[in-house]
């Protein structure tokens, strides 16, 4: 495979400054440009590449490269729009996307590859196939909740790995998660309601991303838990999914079901 060009937006946050640091140190990857806010470019010099402010400037730099892209939901959607404008490939790990902006990103797929997952570890998307047989083997006496926790910077919650563990389950049960979701408890709230799928959300300290699938049956119960310990398992993935869309065509939003498929 050919070494892959990837600009990297929000490179002085902590997943930007994560994947800059495994992309130089990586010789399958060139880092070929960042992306700051204005105001923000002191300190990236080192990085012996393009720096600029300006998305569509910056891309004119380096076509073809693939833009890799953790800031913000709404930042993600402008990102991934003046790229199908250059032709440049996506790969976003942003988290929070209405249903509004993955529609978005599901039309601009169709002018430049796109490729979006809420979580980009291999051992979560691994996860998402096993959980499905779980479910089935256990049956519908097996009440189904989701914990997981983040450090205190994150903005969203439930995580968007949550939520896609959330409607993974519900899908292996037929069902869809909008009707049987329980995005935490409060007050007298009743016995729990058979089928529906608690999530409950932590915050605190400097947790990467713990989350754990709870199967309680009677008289027993099933924990599944994965622990990221480092922000590098991201960013080796999204690298990963760089160096895979790179040979991809236009025509849909990718995820990582398609890249390990």
């Amino acid at each position: 495979m050919s070494v892959c060009d990837v600009v990297v937006t929000g490179a002085k946050g902590r997943m930007g400054a994560t994947l800059t640091r495994l992309a130089m140190a990586d010789p399958a990857f060139h880092l070929v440009g960042v992306l700051e806010r204005p105001g923000c470019l002191d300190g990236l010099d080192g990085l012996h590449c393009p720096v600029d402010d300006n998305l569509g400037r910056l891309l004119a730099k380096c076509p073809g490269a693939v833009v890799i892209d953790f800031t913000a939901a709404a930042n993600a959607v402008f990102v991934a729009g003046v790229a199908a404008a250059t032709g440049n490939p996506v790969v976003i790990g942003t988290t929070g996307l209405t249903p509004e902006q993955t529609g978005t990103l599901e039309s601009l797929a169709v002018r430049t590859p796109l490729f979006w997952a809420p979580n980009m570890s291999v051992g979560i998307n691994v996860l998402l196939r096993v959980l499905p047989e779980l479910v089935r083997m256990l049956g519908p006496t097996y009440d189904l909740e989701i914990m997981e926790i983040h450090h205190n910077k994150k903005a969203d919650a439930p995580s968007g790995t949550a939520l896609k563990l959330g409607q993974c389950l519900a899908e292996a049960r037929g069902a869809l998660y909008d009707m049987v979701k329980r995005h935490g408890r409060d007050g007298v709230i009743g016995p729990r309601q058979s089928g529906e799928i608690g999530v409950a959300a932590l915050r605190g300290g400097d947790v990467v991303g713990d989350h754990t699938v709870y199967f309680l049956g009677p008289g027993e119960r099933i924990e599944v838990t994965h622990r990221a310990h480092t922000r590098d398992t991201f960013a080796q993935g999204a690298l990963r999914a760089a160096a895979w869309l790179q040979e991809q065509k236009p025509g849909r939003l990718y995820a990582m079901a398609d890249m390990l498929a």
